[in-house]
């Protein structure tokens, strides 16, 4: 099987160059595509899309992955999936018999909620992060995280030490992946995403 990963940033790029290989059989191979952010990959998903249906082979798979970024997350994942409809696709969402070719999966709400989500890992990336950060009540469901994941995490960083000049989210993205475990990850939305990817 081969997959496309449809992905908004380049963060989103580094971090799964990192933890695919965690997730998926050794014979699965993968390629990214980064757009220019969430508005360029909402604008051109279908269009994209319609482009692969003429030619994509057999076993090949699509992926999309899209920050939530505080909107309502069912609206923007009806989105994703009438796109894929509209090109033909049948998504996961939508598949009576679990045989897919489009997964449309939603980071809430950002990327970075999935690395608080794996406070271990964060703590091995960057020494001086508290290991037990997730057992604090603001931290033990990421997806919740008030205030913006981004923000939160910059403080978290900042405090121990890391990017007093500001965050540097692809750096960050690699080293996250290195040491995350998804088994441990307590996003919902990231679970979510491993699930999907295991049901390919």
């Amino acid at each position: 099987m081969h997959i496309l990963f449809f992905l908004e940033e380049p963060s989103a790029e580094a971090f799964l160059r990192g933890v695919l290989p965690k997730l998926l059989s050794n014979d699965t191979t993968w390629e990214m595509i980064v757009f220019q952010g969430k508005r360029d990959l909402l604008k051109n998903l279908e269009p994209r899309l319609k482009a692969y249906r003429h030619w994509i082979p057999e076993d090949r798979r699509i992926v999309v992955l899209i920050d939530e970024d505080r909107q309502n997350c069912l609206e923007l994942k009806r989105r994703l999936d009438l796109a894929a409809a509209n090109a033909g696709f049948m998504t996961k969402s939508a598949s009576p018999d679990g045989r897919f070719v489009v997964l449309n999966r939603i980071a809430v709400e950002e990327l970075e909620a999935w690395f608080l989500g794996d406070p271990i890992a964060l703590a091995a990336a960057f020494p001086g992060v508290p290991s037990t950060l997730g057992a604090k009540a603001a931290y033990r469901n990421p997806d919740a995280i008030a205030g913006g994941t981004w923000e939160v995490l910059q403080r978290v960083l900042q405090r121990a030490g890391y990017y007093g000049g500001g965050i540097a989210k692809i750096e960050i993205a690699g080293k996250m992946a290195a040491h995350m475990e998804p088994t441990r990850n307590a996003s919902r939305s990231f679970t979510c995403f491993a699930e999907g990817l295991a049901a390919l």
